[in-house]
């Protein structure tokens, strides 16, 4: 048999380690194929301390590749967040990952967006008086998952800026763009075109939180990274 690395497998916002992967059965399969999983848990986010510090979200980034470091190369799943940051990882230190799948990401990593509305519902708690359905569904998240949101509202208080083709053009490792038909972060067609390795899946019917608990998309990533 093989000797396949571990598997990073990296949640989104308002989400955590147990809620976006444990409790969709990721774990499970990838134990069963005889995989090591590293627990990623983003600052602010699950079991990682929920501060509300300015410093402790200044390079998220650099503390997941501080995660994977002892382990490189691995292979990764990313969802939303987490996708987007090790997408940024791999552009910045393409030796890092073996394989990559981003799940939940498309050409909405190339604007910037305004975080603060969000950030305001999280602190104030109040995802009905917010007229963005996004907003709202993200709140309801945060609660669901059990995370702090004030140490989400730090969260997307970090410094970042979108990606650029030239970042991507950096990618070595080979990727799997999964995303939904639904996804208000899609379509994924210029994400895709921007990578110099990359397969695209597009899921039918299916949204943005939908992704990383579909049949489909866990099939294919799995696939992907010889699970």
């Amino acid at each position: 048999m093989p000797d396949y690395p571990p598997v990073a497998l990296v949640h989104g916002f308002a989400s955590s380690f147990a809620h976006g992967w444990e409790h969709n059965g990721w774990t499970d399969l990838l134990a069963d194929a005889g995989r090591k999983v590293l627990r990623v848990d983003l600052p602010g986010h699950g079991e990682s301390p929920p501060t509300t510090d300015p410093a402790a979200f200044a390079d998220v980034q650099g503390t997941l590749a501080d995660v994977i470091a002892p382990h490189v190369p691995v292979d990764a799943v990313g969802f939303s967040t987490g996708a987007r940051l090790l997408l940024g990882l791999a552009a910045q230190e393409p030796g890092r990952l073996r394989k990559l799948v981003v799940i939940g990401v498309g050409d909405n990593l190339f604007r910037a967006e305004d975080r603060e509305p969000l950030a305001r519902a999280l602190e104030s708690g109040d995802d009905v008086a917010a007229e963005d359905i996004g907003v709202q569904l993200f709140v309801r998240l945060a609660r669901t998952a059990g995370n702090d949101p004030q140490a989400l509202a730090g969260f997307l208080r970090r410094p970042d800026r979108p990606l650029t083709e030239d970042d991507l053009s950096r990618v070595a490792c080979p990727v799997l763009v999964v995303i939904g038909d639904r996804d208000f972060s899609g379509p994924a067609d210029r994400l895709a075109g921007a990578l110099p390795d990359a397969e695209l899946v597009t899921l039918r019917n299916v949204d943005h939180f939908a992704a990383p608990r579909d049949f489909n998309c866990i099939n294919r990533s799995l696939g992907f990274i010889d699970v």
